[in-house]
């Protein structure tokens, strides 16, 4: 009995650290694995964070004629411009991931940034048409779209004169808007001030009164852009309504006024370019395009 207590020891510490071995082996093999799993989950978040897509819109360049001396500034500067507002939107599209609903993206950034685009298309078609015929068709240049990777949401192409915030089709390409319409509605008066008790109205100066003699052959074009002048400012203020507490102090300012004004930019420019198609070219008008909010 005396010698076998050694034995049967060294047996018992023998298994024990064979038993503390696998078990070690164990955590180790299972850590690796987690650690793997997370890692590949880690590297597939990271993708998705960092690759919202890129925005993509047509060259406006190629497309312009011979650009007289005289609108040789301008043209550029409003060339410059397009590539900014291009490398703002790409900029928001990576703030604003995971953000919004299935049409955020449309919405919030491709909309807005064809908006814009068309009032600066129109400045370098303008600019060009004081000392040059003024080139035609520049605006289907104005839409962009989403180069998406991986899940993110691309809204697809931009379908017309969108004012991007607002979440219904944009009122510049859709045709609607029933002839000069009642002025009142211009001043924000429209159907959107229904909701807006507490949350304000927005108010914009009135075009139509600051119009010259609209010739006959341009009347129609100019009753249809009265219209959705009108339609905006309705959609606008739906808009307020529908955004109460959201964003920061400049919420009101950066995504309901900001690309309502780019839209009436738009709109107004096709006025104006209507007229001027048989008559003097109406001076002027962009400055009725700002509007403001009023308590």
């Amino acid at each position: 009995m005396p010698r076998a207590l050694p034995k049967y020891s060294k047996r018992r510490v023998g298994f024990l650290g064979g038993a503390a071995a696998v078990a070690l082996s164990g955590a180790v093999i299972a850590g690796s694995a987690l650690a793997g799993e997370s890692s590949d989950g880690n590297d597939a978040n990271v993708r998705t964070l960092a690759g919202p897509g890129t925005i993509s819109c047509p060259d406006v360049a190629p497309e312009l004629p011979a650009v007289p001396a005289s609108a040789r500034a301008e043209v550029d500067r409003n060339l410059g411009q397009l590539d900014t507002q291009i490398g703002e939107a790409n900029r928001r599209l990576v703030d604003t991931v995971g953000q919004g609903g299935p049409d955020f993206v449309q919405n919030a950034i491709l909309g807005p940034l064809e908006d814009k685009r068309v009032a600066a298309i129109n400045r370098i078609a303008t600019a060009i048409g004081r000392t040059a015929e003024r080139p035609a068709g520049l605006d289907s240049l104005a839409a962009c779209t989403l180069d998406a990777e991986g899940a993110a949401d691309t809204g697809g192409e931009t379908g017309g004169d969108g004012g991007g915030e607002a979440t219904v089709p944009p009122a510049d390409e859709t045709g609607q808007g029933a002839g000069r319409g009642d002025a009142g509605q211009e001043g924000g008066n429209g159907a959107g001030d229904a909701g807006n008790a507490g949350v304000g109205t927005i108010s914009c100066p009135d075009v139509a009164p600051e119009l010259p003699a609209v010739p006959a052959s341009a009347r129609a074009e100019v009753d249809r852009n009265l219209g959705q002048l009108d339609t905006q400012i309705d959609e606008a203020n739906r808009r307020l309504v529908d955004t109460v507490g959201q964003g920061g102090p400049d919420f009101v300012q950066n995504a309901i006024l900001g690309p309502l004004e780019d839209k009436r930019v738009a709109a107004i420019n096709r006025i104006a370019t209507a007229i001027g198609r048989t008559a003097e070219r109406p001076a002027g008008l962009d400055s009725l395009a700002a509007c403001t909010l009023t308590k």
